[in-house]
């Protein structure tokens, strides 16, 4: 399917309501240039630099914790961030993952130009992220790749985007926390995958808990030997008993419990 916004230069350095501070430019006339963003170990460790690298687009498919997970460290240590396009986003899940809403802007809807309101928004901001990628033609994804890579600025596209130099995948989940029919839904185990072009040539892919306990990343552990065992209820089964050996005072305790 083509995109539903015509093509649109990108020359316009602001958009309505958008201020915009470019950053200094360094060596190589790249704002930024050779820097890289903080991102946390697990996802440094899928991606082609020890960071998020100033002048990149890694786009990020089906996961929103994994993008809030991209976002978290580097709003924690300074960086400001947009996203653009994605009306039903939770701010409530973005800061359990550890982003800084003070750090955080967000444009629901970007009109009937969101390539101009996305490249006004690189000029100013360290992190764009791009809901709504269908509505950008790959003309002016490449043109809006090319201005962050100008700028300095991160593009973190929800979707399909061409000539993404990274493209971040999850598969694989299980949810920890269920017993035989009881208990809560704590963290999620899934495998995170990286591809792409240049210095992501080689794929890479790793286990992390997306999310932890407290909703942010984390690596993945052992578990312990006793959270390996089913806890068992008061009520057990005919069938329990049957694999139990069907012990006498395992027969006694379900007569008791029956009633």
């Amino acid at each position: 399917m083509s995109a539903m916004v015509s093509s649109t230069p990108l020359s316009a350095p602001t958009a309505d309501g958008v201020s915009v501070g470019v950053p200094r430019v360094e060596a190589g006339g790249v704002p930024g240039a050779g820097r890289v963003l903080p991102t946390r170990a697990e996802l440094a460790a899928v991606l082609p630099w020890p960071g998020l690298r100033r002048g990149s687009t890694v786009a990020v498919h089906g996961s929103v914790s994994l993008l809030f997970a991209l976002l978290a460290e580097a709003t924690a240590n300074g960086s400001w961030a947009t996203v653009v396009g994605l009306p039903g986003i939770n701010l409530v899940a973005a800061a359990e993952a550890g982003v800084s809403l003070e750090r955080l802007a967000v444009v629901p809807q970007p009109g009937s130009d969101p390539a101009g309101v996305i490249a006004a928004l690189l000029d100013g901001v360290d992190l764009v992220v791009v809901g709504g990628t269908g509505r950008v033609l790959d003309a002016d994804a490449r043109r809006l790749s090319a201005r962050a890579r100008h700028r300095g600025s991160v593009l973190l596209p929800f979707g399909r985007w061409p000539g993404a130099e990274v493209q971040l995948r999850c598969s694989g989940a299980r949810w920890r926390g269920l017993g035989h029919g009881h208990g809560h839904l704590r963290e999620r185990e899934i495998a995170v995958h990286a591809e792409g072009r240049g210095a992501a040539s080689r794929p890479r892919s790793c286990r992390v808990l997306l999310p932890s306990r407290d909703g942010a990343i984390a690596p993945v552990e052992s578990p312990p030997v006793e959270s390996s065992a089913v806890e068992t209820s008061a009520v057990a089964t005919v069938s329990d008993v049957a694999t139990a050996g069907e012990r006498p005072a395992a027969r006694a305790h379900l007569r008791a419990v029956a009633g």
